[in-house]
C-alpha cells in the first residue's frame, strides 16, 4: 500500500472514511477483496508473502499498511509486513496496547508505517529499523506515502485537498473518492522527495495513480466504517489497465470486547 487518506470524525455517523492506492508489481499474486474464510479480515490478500495492505473486519476494525521508501533500509529474507495488519485485524487488542507490543518485534520487519483503528480511536506509527514512534492522529482529513507521516510529498497534499473538498460538498460517493485515487500528474523534479531512487522513478512514484510496464497501482480501495456496518470497494487493475470492481458490506453483528 502505498497511498492512504482518511476523514476521521469520532462523533460523526460515519467515524471513519478511508481511500489507498496499493502499489506493486504485476506479477506479485493477489487474491481480490473477500471474506478470509475462518478469519474475521475482509480485505484483498498477498498470495506470494501472505497478509494484506488494508482490511476491516465486520465489527468495524480497520488497519493499512505502506512500505517505507528507502532502498538502503531493505534487506532480504525478513518477514512480509502484511502479517501485521492480519495480526492487528484478528486481535482483540486496543489500539494503544496493540502499537505497544508491536514495538517490541516490528524491528525484524524492513520499515513501515501501519494505520489503526478500533471502532473508537485512530492511531499510527512508524517503524525505523531499531526506531519505532507512534503517531497521534487528529480529528479530520490526513494522508499519508511511503515518507513519514508529516512529510509533505506532492501527491500526499493533492490528495489530502482533495478529500477534503469533497467531504466539505458532502458529495462523497464511491465513484467520486475512487476518481480522486485516479490521479496520474506527476510532480515537478524541484519537489520530488529524495528517497534513495533515481531520478526518473522518483518522477513515475510521485503520481498518485501508478502505470509502469512491470509496476504500478494494483488496487483502489475506498472504505467506510458507520456506526453499525462497514463498506469497502475495491477497484483492481491488471498491467493493461482493465479494472475489476469487488464491493462488500457487513452490518455489525455486536462489537468485540477490547482489551
Amino acid at each position: 500500500m502505498c497511498l492512504i487518506a482518511w476523514r476521521w470524525q469520532p462523533t460523526d455517523a460515519t467515524p471513519l472514511v478511508l481511500l489507498a492506492n496499493r502499489d506493486e508489481f504485476y506479477a506479485r499474486p493477489t487474491q481480490a477483496l473477500a471474506q478470509w474464510p475462518d478469519s474475521p479480515v475482509i480485505a484483498g490478500r498477498d498470495l506470494e508473502g501472505g497478509g494484506t495492505w488494508l482490511g476491516v473486519t465486520a465489527t468495524g476494525r480497520v488497519a493499512a499498511l505502506t512500505n517505507y521508501r528507502d532502498p538502503d533500509s531493505m534487506a532480504p529474507g525478513r518477514p512480509s509486513r502484511g502479517a501485521i495488519v492480519q495480526g492487528f485485524l484478528e486481535s482483540k487488542m486496543s489500539v494503544s496496547p496493540f502499537l505497544n507490543e508491536l514495538a517490541r518485534y516490528a524491528g525484524q520487519y524492513n520499515p513501515f508505517n501501519l494505520l489503526v483503528y478500533d471502532g473508537k480511536t485512530l492511531a499510527g506509527c512508524e517503524s525505523r529499523g531499531a526506531e519505532f514512534r507512534e503517531i497521534a492522529l487528529q480529528v479530520g482529513v490526513g494522508c499519508l506515502s511511503n515518507g513519514d507521516f508529516d512529510a509533505a510529498w506532492p501527491k500526499v497534499t493533492r490528495l489530502r485537498e482533495a478529500l477534503a473538498d469533497v467531504m466539505a460538498e458532502d458529495d462523497a460517493s464511491d465513484p467520486r473518492l475512487l476518481g480522486l485515487l485516479c490521479d496520474r500528474e506527476v510532480a515537478p523534479d524541484a519537489q520530488l522527495p529524495a528517497t534513495g531512487v533515481p531520478v526518473d522513478l522518483e518522477r513515475a512514484l510521485s503520481a498518485a495513480f501508478i502505470s509502469l510496464p512491470s509496476y504500478g497501482t494494483r488496487a483502489s480501495t475506498v472504505l467506510r466504517v458507520h456506526k453499525d456496518s462497514v463498506h469497502m470497494i475495491e477497484r483492481s487493475f491488471d498491467a493493461a489497465g482493465m479494472a475489476t470492481d469487488v464491493a462488500l458490506s457487513r452490518t455489525f453483528q455486536g462489537q468485540e470486547d477490547i482489551l
